[in-house]
C-alpha cells in the first residue's frame, strides 16, 4: 500500500470541546480533557473546530485555547489547530499564529457562507499552505458551508505542497472512494459513523466527536479497521453506531457531546448562544444510550 501524504496523523484525532463556566472558558477543565485523551492514546487533538464552538469563541480565546492545547499536549500526542475561515485574511493570521505557538497541523474549514467558486476555494487553500511550513488538512462540510470541494478541486489541491490530508465530512462514500482515487492525500472521516466504511476504502482514521466520551472504543475500531480485521472492526462499528449517531443526531454538534459529558462529570455541559441545551426528550434518550453502552449517566435537570 501506498503511503499517503499525511500518513503520519492516521488513527484517531479527537475534536475536542471547549468547556465553558459561566461564560467564560474553563482552562482548568481543558487541562483535564487533555490528559485524558493523551492517557487514551489518541494520535492527534482538534481545538477550536466546530466541536470546540470556534463559531463563538473571541479571537483572543480562539488563539488561547489552541496555546493551551499544545502546552499541555507538550508533544505526547499531535496538536491540529482548527484555524479556519471564511476570510483569507483571518484564516492566514490564525493559522500562522498556531504555527508559531508549536501546532503540528492546520485543520482549514472550506469557507462558508460566502460559498466561493471552486477556483476560490482552490486559491484560498493555496494561499494558507504558502503561507506556513505546518501540513494543512482540507475540511469538507458542505452541510455547514453550503457547498462542496469538489473532487476536481481537490486533486488541483493535491498538487500544492503542504497540503496532505482531507478531512472528508460530505457523507458521501464516492466522494471519499474517488479522492482516495485521484489522489495520494491521507483521508480522514469526518463523520463517527462512516468511519469503518470509509476506511474499507483506503481512509487512514477519523477526526470524532465520539472520541471525547469513548476514545478508547474509537481507538480500537480504527486498528482493527486498518489491519483489516473485518469481524472486530464490524462488531466495534455496531456497538459505536447508536451512541455515534447520537452525538450528531439529537442535535446540533456540539450540543449531544457536550451534555453527554455533562452527565458523566467531565464538564459543564454549558454552551454559548446560539447553541442551546439538549431538550428533555434528548437527554432521555442520550441518558439512555449511554447506559446501554455501559456508561453510568447520571440524571441531568
Amino acid at each position: 500500500m501506498t503511503t499517503r501524504k499525511g500518513s503520519d496523523f492516521a488513527g484517531l484525532s479527537v475534536a475536542i470541546v471547549t468547556p465553558f463556566r459561566d461564560g467564560e472558558v474553563d482552562y482548568g477543565r481543558l487541562r483535564e480533557q487533555v490528559e485524558f485523551q493523551i492517557a487514551a492514546g489518541i494520535t492527534c487533538l482538534v481545538p477550536a473546530g466546530t466541536t470546540g464552538e470556534s463559531p463563538t469563541l473571541s479571537h483572543d480565546e480562539h488563539e488561547k485555547v489552541i496555546g493551551e492545547v499544545i502546552q499541555i499536549a507538550a508533544g505526547r500526542c499531535k496538536v491540529m489547530a482548527g484555524t479556519g475561515s471564511n476570510s483569507t485574511a483571518e484564516a492566514l493570521r490564525l493559522t500562522k499564529r498556531a504555527a508559531a505557538e508549536g501546532a503540528d497541523a492546520t485543520l482549514q474549514v472550506a469557507p462558508y457562507y460566502n460559498k466561493p467558486t471552486q477556483e476560490g476555494f482552490y486559491q484560498h487553500f493555496k494561499a494558507v499552505a504558502e503561507a506556513v511550513d505546518i501540513p494543512v488538512c482540507v475540511y469538507n462540510i458542505p452541510g455547514r458551508t453550503g457547498k462542496n470541494i469538489e473532487v476536481d478541486t481537490i486533486a488541483r489541491l493535491s498538487d500544492v505542497p503542504g497540503i496532505t490530508m482531507v478531512k472528508e465530512a460530505t457523507g458521501s462514500l464516492d466522494q471519499c472512494t474517488a479522492v482516495l482515487g485521484s489522489t495520494d492525500l491521507t483521508v480522514l472521516s469526518g463523520d463517527d459513523s462512516l468511519t469503518l466504511p470509509m476506511i474499507s476504502v483506503g481512509a487512514e482514521g477519523v477526526i470524532s466527536v465520539a472520541g471525547n466520551i469513548v476514545p478508547g472504543d474509537m481507538i480500537e475500531l480504527v486498528q482493527a479497521a486498518v489491519a483489516g480485521d473485518l469481524a472486530t472492526a464490524q462488531r466495534l462499528h455496531h456497538r459505536l453506531y447508536s451512541l455515534c449517531s447520537n452525538m450528531l443526531g439529537l442535535a446540533t454538534n456540539p450540543i449531544p457531546v457536550k451534555a453527554a459529558m455533562a452527565m458523566l462529570g467531565r464538564d459543564s455541559g454549558e454552551l454559548r448562544l446560539p447553541m442551546t441545551p439538549l431538550d428533555d426528550a434528548g437527554k432521555e434518550k442520550l441518558a439512555a444510550t449511554l447506559n446501554a453502552f455501559g456508561i453510568s449517566a447520571a440524571a441531568v435537570s
